[in-house]
């Protein structure tokens, strides 16, 4: 569901509440709750009127939160705080509140009665009360936009996105009997019987629906190829995905219905966003106009803990089989290399001349290849040692300060370890 549906579901309900209960509680329940019908509209009033300046001010320190995320951190990062449910939960209550007072406030006093509705006024007390809450969680917000905070809101969807997309690596021979079972597969598959390209404007592939794509090949027989991956971005005429092994054409509307594209990207079905934020973060702590190493090693901590996450799970997660065990569904999946490289490259890269950095950096990659049994995962990891060694070289370190950045440091600059050579 869209977000910005959430305020209109609560006015919505609270108009349709506050022509009912009112009603209702005339008709069934007419107890007169004894408070004068003056003070009950004054209070009605300054609630329905001082709502509407409370939203108006939280709709404020929405925008001052996304946009300072994106200054301070990440313009990638906006979506991802833009788009908190409690944000758009409190603007409905606080619009609920204001629409039921008004509504409630058109019967006090009906027809001179002089009664004033009980359960209604409650409930606006209720209202009132839920909205000074929710006012005080967005204001802790405020607070939560310090880095520390935001590095473990990132790390979190990271970690739960990998443990959506990925399964454990448990026991070694059943993971190379898969590899060798879908390369035996993917050689046996059909001609290429139709082919898809994507004409429209430029968009981001935000997830797949899977079920719906091994649905269609499994009806026809056949196995989809994805040509993109998630995170992807679409041009004109750019290659989608091909279908191999039947003679039947599926609906093309059907096939572009299973893609899900978007604007941004987002962390669904892509365990490299995370970590494209993470680094975001680091390297632009890491340029000369902000110069803070000490928010680049914070984000290196999480960047470590989703490797060893990812290094301890079966990554080819781009095949999928009905329930058969038929291969019905290819799409692109990052390699551990690829993981590597993105996660470490630009920090490398914009933390050369830190030795700070450069000691969590060589923490990190000593603690994965010790974390890991995959020795060609372990192997790719050395050569990044290798290459942390000749970039400290190449640096305006000099002697000493190389021999310091050469040493591993869960800290950056707090606690140095013996320096462990990689195998």
């Amino acid at each position: 569901m869209s977000l910005w549906l959430i305020p209109m579901i609560y006015a919505a309900a609270s108009f349709l509440g506050g022509i009912t209960l009112p009603r209702l509680e005339q008709a069934y329940l007419p107890y007169n709750s004894g408070i004068s019908v003056a003070s009950a509209q004054a209070f009605l009033g300054a609630v329905a009127s001082g709502m509407i300046a409370l939203t108006g001010i939280v709709f404020t320190l929405g925008l001052v939160m996304v946009q300072f995320s994106a200054i301070a951190y990440s313009p990638r990062l906006v979506l991802l705080l833009a788009r908190d449910p409690r944000l758009f939960h409190s603007l409905g209550v606080f619009i609920a509140t204001s629409t039921y007072s008004l509504s409630v406030l058109l019967y006090v006093d009906r027809n001179g009665s002089g009664i004033v509705p009980m359960i209604s006024g409650v409930a606006v007390a209720g209202l009132l009360l839920l909205s000074t809450l929710l006012f005080a969680a967005m204001m802790k917000g405020l607070i939560d936009l310090q880095v520390t905070y935001v590095l473990h809101v990132i790390g979190d969807k990271g970690r739960e996105v990998i443990g959506q997309t990925f399964q454990r690596v448990d026991e070694k021979a059943e993971i190379e009997s898969k590899y060798r079972q879908r390369m035996r597969i993917i050689s046996e598959l059909g001609p290429v019987v139709q082919t898809l390209r994507y004409f429209a404007a430029p968009r981001v592939i935000k997830s797949f629906d899977i079920d719906d794509l091994v649905r269609q090949a499994q009806q026809a027989g056949a196995v989809i190829v994805m040509a993109c991956g998630v995170g992807d971005t679409l041009v004109e005429n750019t290659l989608l995905l091909q279908v191999h092994g039947t003679k039947a054409v599926l609906l093309e509307t059907d096939l572009v219905r299973a893609v899900h594209f978007g604007f941004e990207r987002t962390s669904e079905q892509d365990p490299k966003y995370p970590i494209r934020l993470l680094v975001d973060i680091a390297i632009k702590a890491l340029s000369p106009a902000i110069n803070d190493p000490t928010t680049a090693v914070q984000a290196i901590d999480q960047i470590e803990d989703l490797l060893r996450r990812l290094g301890g799970r079966d990554l080819d997660a781009g095949y999928v089989s009905d329930v058969d065990g038929n291969l019905r569904l290819i799409f692109p999946m990052p390699r551990w290399e690829d993981y590597l490289v993105l996660a470490f490259d630009e920090v490398r890269h914009y933390g050369a001349d830190s030795v700070q950095v450069v000691r969590r950096l060589r923490s990190a990659l000593v603690g994965l290849a010790d974390s890991m049994r995959d020795s060609a995962r372990i192997a790719a990891v050395n050569r990044y040692l290798k290459q942390l060694d000749l970039t400290v070289d190449r640096s305006i370190l000099r002697a000493d300060d190389e021999e310091t950045a050469k040493q591993e440091d869960l800290q950056g600059l707090g606690l140095s370890r013996q320096h462990r050579t990689s195998s």
